[in-house]
């Protein structure tokens, strides 16, 4: 049997995309405390895969899913969701609002509910959890008073909904990916992405070396967004995502040429992009404190040197055929 982590309790948005897609029937579902672990279970072979949020709409990429997509071992992406976000204020039954002194919730959903909570609960004290399921549980527990979830982890938690439709943007979307070891990538369609991570020599124009190397080729880059590596000062990630598939000879070949100018790329998988909910479809420093520095390159890297082409060209190899990443 197909065992399947994400982002747990039960009744979380994450179990609820995890269940819109076709891998999750007759899987044995494992919730999994954060998205950390979640992924975690992949590497180290307790799951098949995981379904973790990557990117809201109004908030943003998930910082933990972004960074860990980077860590060793590698994972690619196979598949993604998008589901509407709606979030409803619930509390223990006997409660009303003006009982309310402590409300829960995820980050990203207290982000997405921020201005209604400062309009309607000014005193309340808002703290952070996992996940917004588990802040209703911490709800039904008596551990807040409140908490900021999905409509239906109500009904899991025997709560009381107090507010529904709280959100502060009405047509939020919240797009999460399945995730499994290197693999074949699903077959090319008419609506694919890439989705990829590099990173380059702290040098002018070295960015734009990176989106030339897309753009030259037509290939519409979507998003954009950096991370900072960890241990490493102002050095990061900038993670991509692309209209494409990487067996199409024009994302084959600016995947190749990445991996030539680059210190390092991070194939992070080719997938169809999934429809929109309701809509018509396409789709730092060290834990010491002390500072670092990345290692010298010992010359600007131009992409065009042999040694390098015949390197990319064996990555790109590796990655079509699902043993690299």
């Amino acid at each position: 049997m197909t065992r399947l982590a994400f982002l747990g309790p039960r009744a979380t948005f994450t179990e609820q995309a995890l269940l819109s897609l076709p891998e999750s029937d007759g899987a044995e579902l494992m919730p999994c405390v954060g998205t950390t672990a979640a992924l975690a279970a992949v590497r180290n072979g307790d799951a098949d895969a995981a379904c973790v949020p990557i990117e809201n709409s109004v908030e943003g990429g998930v910082p933990s899913v972004l960074d860990s997509l980077v860590t060793d071992p590698p994972l690619v992406i196979v598949r993604e969701a998008q589901v509407a976000v709606e979030f409803a204020l619930m509390a223990r039954p006997g409660m009303n609002l003006a009982d309310i002194r402590s409300v829960s919730s995820h980050p990203h959903g207290e982000a997405q509910t921020r201005h209604w909570l400062a309009a309607n609960l000014p005193k309340a004290a808002v703290l952070m959890s996992s996940s917004t399921a588990e802040a209703a549980a911490q709800a039904a527990r008596g551990e807040v008073d409140a908490s900021v979830s999905a409509p239906v982890a109500a009904t899991v938690h025997g709560l009381k909904i107090l507010a529904d439709d709280i959100a502060d943007n009405a047509a939020a979307v919240t797009r999460f990916v399945l995730v499994r070891p290197p693999c074949p990538p699903p077959a090319p369609t008419a609506l694919d992405r890439t989705t990829l991570a590099a990173t380059t020599d702290n040098r002018p124009g070295a960015l734009l070396a990176i989106l030339t190397e897309l753009a030259v080729r037509g290939i519409d880059l979507t998003r954009i967004e950096s991370r900072p590596i960890k241990g490493i000062r102002d050095e990061y990630w900038f993670h991509l995502d692309c209209t494409g598939h990487v067996a199409q000879p024009a994302m084959g070949e600016a995947l190749a040429a990445l991996h030539r100018r680059c210190l390092r790329v991070r194939y992070l998988g080719s997938y169809q992009r999934s429809a929109a909910p309701g809509g018509n479809g396409v789709g730092g420093s060290p834990a010491n404190g002390s500072a670092t520095t990345a290692p010298a390159s010992p010359e600007p890297r131009d992409g065009y040197d042999p040694a390098r082409f015949a390197a990319a060209a064996n990555w790109l190899d590796g990655v079509r055929a699902g043993t690299l990443a």
